[in-house]
C-alpha cells in the first residue's frame, strides 16, 4: 500500500493513457537518466536542481515526480511542488520499481527533438480521417502531452518539416519514419517503436488498421472505428478542432480496449420475436 504523498506504479499505471493522468516529472540524475533512457509514458524530464525555476510551469495541475527509488529526489521535488500550490505525489520506487514492474517505457531516442517550449512538434496531411488522429491520440495520451500537430497540404508537409523543425508522419516517402510499412499503419508503427506493445493498445493497434487500410476484417470494431471517423470528419473543418474531438472517440475505445472486452449490453431482455 502507498504511503502519505506516494503512489504505486500499479496505481499509476492505471491513469497513464487516461485524461485524469496527472504531470508525469521524471527528475532521475544524468548518470541514472543514462543507464536507461528510457521513460514512463507521457512523462517529461526536469532537473531537480532547479525546481525553484520550473515549478510554476505546473500551477493548477497535479503531478507525479519520478526519480531512480523513489527517494530524496522524487520526495524533494514533490515536497517544492506541493510548497508552491501543486498537489504533488512520489512515484513509489521510483523508475526502477516501475522498469521491475514490466510496465512499458518510451525509448527517449525514439521521441523527436523537442522546440524551445520543451514540446515535440508533429507535420501531417490536412483533412484527418483515421491514422492522423489515432497518432495525435498516442503521442498527447503516452508521450507528449504537449506536442504540438501541424495540418498542412500534402505537397507542403516536406517542407513544413524542414522550415519549421517539425517531424513528418503519416506521408509517403522513403525517407519518413513514421509512417506504413508493409501491411502496418502509423499507429501500429509508432506503438511498436515508441516500446507501447500492451495487450490493449495492440488489440486498439488492430482496430486501426483494420479501419485505415479498409480490411474490415479484421476487427469487429473496425467498421465502427470508421463510420466515427468519418463521421467527425464532416463535423468539423477545422482539423485541430476535429483532433480535439478525436480524443475523446480514442479515449473510449482504449477503455473499451483495456477495461471492457468482456461486457455485453444485455437489455431488452426480451429478443424481437421472442
Amino acid at each position: 500500500m502507498s504511503s502519505f504523498n506516494t503512489i504505486s506504479p500499479e496505481k499509476l499505471s492505471r491513469l497513464v493513457g487516461t485524461p485524469r493522468c496527472p504531470v508525469l516529472i521524471d527528475v532521475r540524475t544524468d548518470e541514472d537518466f543514462a543507464g536507461d533512457p528510457r521513460l514512463i509514458p507521457g512523462s517529461r524530464r526536469r532537473s531537480f536542481e532547479t525546481v525553484a525555476d520550473w515549478f510554476v510551469d505546473f500551477e493548477g495541475r497535479t503531478a507525479v515526480v519520478i526519480c531512480q527509488k523513489g527517494l530524496k529526489l522524487s520526495h524533494g521535488v514533490a515536497a517544492w511542488l506541493r510548497h508552491a500550490g501543486v498537489p504533488a505525489d512520489s512515484l513509489e520506487g521510483g523508475a526502477l520499481a516501475w522498469a521491475q514492474a514490466g510496465l512499458p517505457m518510451v525509448p527517449s531516442d525514439r521521441i523527436p527533438s523537442l522546440d524551445r517550449q520543451g514540446r515535440t512538434v508533429w507535420v501531417t496531411r490536412s483533412r484527418p480521417k483515421i491514422d492522423r488522429i489515432a497518432c495525435p491520440w498516442l503521442i498527447r495520451r503516452f508521450v507528449d502531452p504537449d506536442a504540438v500537430f501541424l495540418f498542412v497540404p500534402t505537397s507542403e508537409v516536406q517542407g513544413v518539416s524542414e522550415r519549421f523543425s517539425a517531424t513528418p508522419f503519416d506521408i509517403e516517402g522513403d525517407e519518413i519514419f513514421w509512417s506504413h510499412r508493409g501491411e502496418l499503419c502509423t499507429f501500429d508503427v509508432m506503438v511498436e517503436e515508441f516500446g507501447l506493445s500492451t495487450a490493449p493498445l495492440k488489440r486498439l493497434a488492430t482496430i486501426v488498421r483494420g479501419a485505415d487500410t479498409a480490411r474490415l476484417d479484421l476487427a469487429p470494431e473496425a467498421p465502427g472505428l470508421l463510420a466515427a471517423s468519418l463521421g467527425l470528419s464532416r463535423m468539423y473543418a477545422d482539423d485541430l478542432a476535429q483532433v480535439e474531438a478525436g480524443l475523446l472517440l480514442y479515449d473510449a475505445f482504449y477503455r473499451w480496449c483495456r477495461d471492457a472486452t468482456d461486457e455485453t449490453h444485455n437489455w431488452p431482455t426480451r429478443k424481437p420475436g421472442a
